[in-house]
């Protein structure tokens, strides 16, 4: 038996991507719904699914049709939504979500639609989406077994060239320039919505603006978490002169130059437009938590998403999938109730919907102030890798001795590991010897008759990662979850203070591991240009 469910603003940006989630599913019938009928037509020829897709014209303000198992409503914007789609699914005897980032509808949608459930006795869920959904799905896993937490915040950043949808804009525009109330050093305080714009680092994407953006997260994180000083949202444009354009709009409502930001919605899409080209196509998301774990160490963590290809659009429609297929399966704990869509699920099934799209997550975890490079980078991660690894990362002088087998192509490539005391192809005797310092560590790996030095040192802006210097050029990476040990991933390079373009970098792959209870390193340097320039593998002791 089939179920039915209706999906409001189907073909709007993030509900033509819900629809497409949803009809995957051969055991539910999908009704499009909108205002238009075409749109509609256009997005059923594009789905192919096993699901029954029915198409209905639908008007908000006089809600019908809706006897069905679940009603979502992915229109918006719920800035300036009401309440009566909710309480009509609800009389229907339909359960009903929605993906509101409305700061008020979702802060008051409890209280305002318990009298509804308890007579439907169906769930009625605001704010599957990116926001709360994710953040605090993902902060939950951060900070699980944490003995305090002093600051939690989130910043979203979509690609220059994603779609932007009419509610979108409307929902940025009834803010900017406006009074937010925001929990920061402590205290509840007021600050104009897209003011404090500074740059946030976003795994797999980079370093992009951001501004303090009123969404239902600055309610939730804080009283959710508890953090002492800071629990914030933010969001920013990729595109500097687009970000920067938004605050000056900002500043002038604040200053009475403009009282309503509506009139410069169509120039500045259309401005957008034409900018998207100078930007990509690819946007992201991080959620970060500070505070003490339960060893009452100082701990850093982040969650981070991106999305590349275009996909990012899909990220918000994922929690509301996610909570659809938790219905038909009836895996929602507890009695049906009105609620954010907060603690429902775990982050795994959060992000399920999203598998067949290229987007990346990732999770990081330092101890700001421990000593030693790899323990400060590694957080937590570093006491549960095996000794081996411990022992050599653990920030104390070592000297470990053992074997490589290296190897290389000829030509230029040669002559780089010639300069760089890098071992030629063949196995060569090898001792590594680690000396630390105040801010980091020097490696000197002798292979054979050959001496590679190089320095690693934290990063004073990521608490998470480490660069490696030798010579002029410094690598920096983030390490990786990989079995019995981590990977050096590799982040970006400059040569001196001078950033360097990704385009041009060689290709790093490094990972240390144990592996019977002996240190093991597998190092593969090459250029598109000039093939390997050395690779070498071994294993080490103390």
């Amino acid at each position: 038996m089939t179920r039915r469910i209706v999906l409001v603003g189907a073909s709007g940006v993030f509900g033509a991507r819900l629809a497409a989630m949803i009809a995957r599913w051969p055991d539910v019938t999908l009704v499009l719904a909108a205002r238009r009928r075409e749109p509609l037509e256009a997005l059923r020829d594009r789905l192919e699914s096993p699901a029954a897709i029915e198409i209905m014209t639908f008007d908000r303000e006089a809600p019908e049709g809706l006897t069905a198992f679940a009603v979502v409503d992915a229109a918006g914007p719920f800035q300036t939504s009401d309440l009566r789609l909710a309480r009509a699914a609800l009389a229907a005897g339909a359960h009903y979500v929605d993906l509101a980032d409305g700061r008020a509808f979702v802060e008051q949608f409890p209280e305002d639609m318990a009298e509804a459930v308890a007579a439907s006795g169906r769930w009625a869920i605001t704010g599957a989406s990116s926001t709360p959904a994710l953040s605090t799905a993902a902060l939950d896993r951060l900070t699980a077994g944490w003995s305090r937490i002093d600051a939690v915040t989130t910043a979203i950043s979509p690609g220059a060239d994603a779609p932007r949808g009419p509610s979108v804009i409307a929902a940025i525009f009834s803010w900017t320039g406006r009074p937010v109330r925001v929990f920061e050093t402590g205290a509840w305080t007021r600050r104009p919505g897209w003011s404090g714009s500074r740059q946030e680092l976003f795994p797999g994407l980079g370093r992009r603006w951001v501004a303090l953006a009123e969404t239902p997260d600055l309610d939730l994180l804080p009283r959710r978490y508890k953090p002492r000083h800071v629990g914030r949202f933010e969001a920013g444009l990729e595109l500097s002169i687009a970000h920067h354009g938004l605050a000056l709009l900002g500043w002038m409502r604040r200053k009475g130059l403009v009282r309503d930001l509506a009139p410069f919605a169509k120039p500045l899409g259309a401005l957008a437009d034409l900018l998207a080209r100078f930007g990509t196509d690819r946007g992201g998301m991080v959620v970060e938590a500070v505070g003490k774990d339960a060893q009452r160490q100082s701990i850093r963590a982040r969650w981070g998403l991106w999305a590349e290809a275009g996909a990012g659009p899909n990220t918000p429609a994922s929690p509301a999938a996610a909570i659809l297929r938790a219905l038909l399966d009836n895996r929602l704990d507890g009695p049906p109730r009105a609620t954010p869509c907060v603690g429902l699920l775990p982050l795994e099934d959060l992000l399920a919907p999203l598998a067949l799209f290229p987007i990346r997550t990732r999770i990081d975890m330092a101890f700001p102030r421990a000593e030693g490079v790899f323990p400060r980078a590694l957080g937590p991660r570093l006491l549960s890798m095996p000794e081996a690894v411990q022992h050599a990362h653990d920030g104390a002088t070592r000297t470990l001795i053992g074997w490589a087998r290296g190897r290389g192509a000829g030509g230029p490539a040669r002559l780089v590991r010639l300069l760089q005391g890098l071992p030629e192809p063949g196995r060569h005797e090898t001792t590594v010897s680690i000396a630390p310092d105040a801010t980091g560590e020097t490696w000197t790996r002798q292979f054979g008759l050959r001496r590679f030095r190089s320095r690693i040192e934290r990063v004073r802006e990521d608490a998470y990662a480490f660069e490696e210097t030798a010579g002029p050029l410094t690598f920096r990476f983030h390490a990786a979850d990989y079995p019995g040990g981590f990977s050096w991933m590799f982040e970006g390079w400059r040569i001196g203070p001078l950033s360097l373009p990704a385009a041009w970098a060689p290709r790093v792959r490094a990972r240390t591991f144990a592996r019977d209870g002996v240190y093991r390193f597998r190092v593969l340097v090459a250029h598109p240009w000039i093939g390997v320039i050395f690779g070498y593998s071994g294993r080490l002791t103390p």
